[in-house]
């Protein structure tokens, strides 16, 4: 079964882990439509071709399944951030540099899964499920660890404290990213530029 007919298949034809992530795939397509509001476990059901009841073998409410989508994102991410810094035909600012652009990258094409990884729909009103959580810090903590490599090698100053400021560094690349999604910046061929200058600015500049 090719991925991209998966949704239009017959509900008989799924297998147990195929149909949860067909569902996921539906549930990202539908809030890109539409937006939150617009998605529920009634109308993916439909979306999928499957049973009213089938989308609740794997997903307990409608904030079950954000936060699935959530958690979908941050896996993505760490895994794509892991895979750049453990990059041996990179230096260490390189891997700076592609951290930040990366990032801006990921939230800029995928705006809606973004906005539920670190929205006030999910965090805000404590809905996160523990599953969320579990991948969510872990990407969080790798960000730190990042940091904190970079400062021991002199990329970033050493006087600050590794979590202070992986967060004043998350805080303005988040920042910028909302820029982009918000369609304040509107160019993604800027990105880069964008980045670099980012980099530059955070960069250690004592001799």
């Amino acid at each position: 079964m090719r991925a991209s007919t998966s949704i239009e298949t017959s509900r008989s034809s799924y297998h147990h882990g195929d149909l949860r992530a067909a569902l996921l795939a539906a549930a990202r397509d539908m809030i890109a439509e539409a937006g939150i509001e617009g998605l529920s476990l009634r109308k993916l059901a439909e979306r999928a071709g499957v049973s009213r009841t089938a989308p609740y073998h794997h997903f307990q409410d409608k904030n079950d399944l954000l936060c699935a989508i959530a958690a979908e994102g941050f896996q993505r991410r760490h895994r794509e951030a892991i895979a750049s810094f453990n990059d041996p035909s990179k230096t260490q600012r390189e891997k700076f540099e592609a951290y930040i652009c990366d990032y801006i990258r990921f939230a800029v094409e995928s705006p809606e899964q973004y906005e539920l990884m670190f929205g006030r729909s999910i965090w805000k009103q404590k809905n996160s499920t523990q599953e969320l959580r579990d991948v969510a810090y872990p990407c969080f903590q790798h960000s730190v660890d990042m940091i904190r490599c970079w400062q021991e090698c002199g990329l970033l100053s050493k006087d600050d404290n590794p979590l202070r400021t992986s967060q004043v560094i998350w805080g303005a690349v988040h920042g910028i990213a909302k820029l982009w999604i918000d369609g304040i910046y509107t160019d993604d061929g800027q990105i880069e530029a964008v980045a670099l200058c980012a980099v530059n600015i955070f960069i250690n500049k004592t001799p």
